[in-house]
């Protein structure tokens, strides 16, 4: 267990946190969720002692082992990859170390014998005989083959060490984990794995993601952090989306009989907890979903953006085809004999490890470069909207307030109608007239989602959209392409994202294509993932 009591923190005139107070007990995995800015990674560093708070305390029970994700990548560098894996569990590593010094010692004592012994019995209690085939095991179940383990981490790829760091910290069986962000860079398989290992933790799970079909398949609860408080809510990040959501319109529909609202909430409670999965986590969190009552559920002070795309005009029958397109980028052949037809009602997630291959394929589709070999057509109909990856050409060195960088992009000028787009994305009043040279990356993709709202396109073209967006950004951009009326085209890490919204995938192989008209689910499922 940890316990967090009367923990505030200010920086400056700013205050992050004040007065929380709440226990963490082991078999649940909490969600830490907040819009960005809100301290939730801050929140995690004070729980690992990196910071410390102004005000309070936090506590874990004695004898406990907590483990943290090391978020510095070049930190172990030095050391072989299976050892830094071991050093997860620092007082292990240290016995190991001290074992190796005295019988490496050539005039070994009594009393050194007397010293190893002791180190030998506290070895054996610590596992520390299994300690590198556990290492191993949970390298190779993140996909770090048996080939690498014995290398340095300075020859490891920036997503191998991830993995690396990611099994130090689980190793051990800590008795609380802390994780910020613990599926970036990670592939299907790794995070399906991650997944499954998480679900079987008997121990406390902290963690901070912007995954939600991670968080909804490891969770039993969410800490919500909001104006400065941090509350716990019980079920996964879904349950407390639309739980939040029921209680705002139930909150503005104040006539309604109580008798009618606890109906509903029952309705609600019974829908999810049906659907809940035979895992562990998951049955214990059907059971606490079961005991909730009317004044659990609470609304929300979350302002979530409004994302709509409205095509000004259908799209004719002929829509895209692309023949044979090969390109090379630096000596690399990413694209090779690609082809494709796009039809109405085409919703089209392009997947596959190589994100270059993708990004390329997008920038000769909307005529940013010109492929090698092969050719694409669009239809006379079709008008489109982009949304690169990089978008930092449209706001490095512009001097620009943001109702200016809008009307760049518009027919209609009155800043008015400019700042409706704007609005929507939550960029109101004085932040509407903010430089756009100043923004952080989340606000600079919600300036370019403004600007294809502003485009009216009947075909929209995605690479990344959802990078450096909070959880409430994601989920309107979700379901603002739900909603779109006419065909996209984009590539996204995010499982749910992709899952909700593609009826059709393509994966760019080294030969051309994988192309499916089916969910992503499913073509996960086709894989073996």
């Amino acid at each position: 267990m940890i316990t967090v009591t009367n923990v505030s923190l200010r920086y400056g005139d700013r205050k992050l946190f004040d007065d929380v107070n709440i226990k963490f007990t082991p078999g649940n995995c909490y969600g830490v969720i907040g819009a960005n800015g809100a301290g939730k990674s801050t929140f995690l560093k004070i729980l690992s002692g990196e910071i410390e708070a102004n005000t309070g305390e936090v506590s874990i029970a004695p004898g406990v082992r907590m483990s943290v994700l090391k978020q510095d990548h070049y930190q172990y560098d030095e050391y072989e990859v299976l050892e830094t894996v071991i050093m997860g569990n620092a007082r292990l590593y240290e016995i190991m170390k001290e074992k190796d010094e005295l019988y490496a010692k050539a005039d070994f004592t009594d009393e050194d014998g007397i010293k190893a012994s002791e180190l030998e019995g506290e070895f054996a209690e610590l596992n520390g005989w299994e300690a590198e085939s556990e290492a191993s095991t949970l390298l190779q179940g993140l996909g770090i083959g048996i080939d690498i383990h014995t290398k340095r981490m300075s020859e490891l790829s920036g997503s191998e060490k991830v993995k690396v760091l990611l099994a130090q910290a689980i190793f051990g069986n800590p008795g609380v984990l802390i994780l910020d962000e613990p599926t970036n860079h990670l592939d299907i398989k790794s995070i399906n794995w991650l997944e499954e290992f998480l679900i079987n933790f008997q121990g406390t799970i902290i963690v901070v993601s912007h995954d939600r079909h991670f968080l909804n398949n490891v969770c039993t609860h969410m800490a919500d952090v909001d104006f400065g408080k941090i509350k716990l809510y019980v079920g996964n990040y879904d349950f407390w989306y639309e739980s939040s959501q029921l209680a705002t319109q139930m909150a503005k529909d104040q006539n309604k009989k109580k008798e009618e609202k606890i109906k509903q909430l029952q309705e609600f409670v019974a829908r999810f907890s049906a659907n809940a999965s035979k895992s562990k986590q998951a049955t214990s969190r059907k059971k606490l979903l079961d005991k909730i009552s009317l004044d659990d559920i609470q609304p929300s002070s979350r302002r979530y953006p409004f994302v709509g795309f409205k095509p000004e005009r259908e799209v004719g029958n002929d829509i895209l085809t692309v023949d044979r397109i090969s390109k090379t980028i630096d000596g690399v052949k990413v694209l090779d004999n690609v082809s494709f037809t796009i039809s109405k009602d085409d919703k089209i997630a392009f997947v596959g490890e190589n994100e270059i291959a993708t990004t390329t394929l997008f920038k000769i589709l909307t005529g940013e470069l010109e492929p090698d070999s092969g050719e694409f057509k669009w239809g006379i109909t079709i008008t489109k909207a982009y949304f690169p990856k990089d978008n930092s050409e449209f706001f490095n060195d512009v001097d620009l307030s943001l109702v200016d960088w809008m009307r760049q992009f518009s027919d209609e000028k009155a800043e008015s109608y400019l700042r409706g787009f704007l609005g929507r994305m939550l960029f109101s009043g004085e932040e509407a007239l903010k430089q756009a040279k100043v923004l952080s990356g989340g606000e600079r993709v919600r300036c370019m989602l403004s600007r294809m709202m502003l485009s009216s396109a009947n075909v929209l073209i995605l690479d990344q959209p959802t990078n450096h967006l909070d959880l409430e950004s994601i989920t309107a951009v979700n379901n603002g392409l739900i909603d779109y009326k006419s065909v996209v085209l984009f590539a996204s890490h995010d499982h749910q994202f992709i899952q909700t919204i593609a009826n059709r995938i393509i994966e760019i192989t080294e030969t051309g294509v994988i192309d499916k008209r089916v969910t992503y689910d499913e073509y996960l499922q086709s894989k073996g993932n």
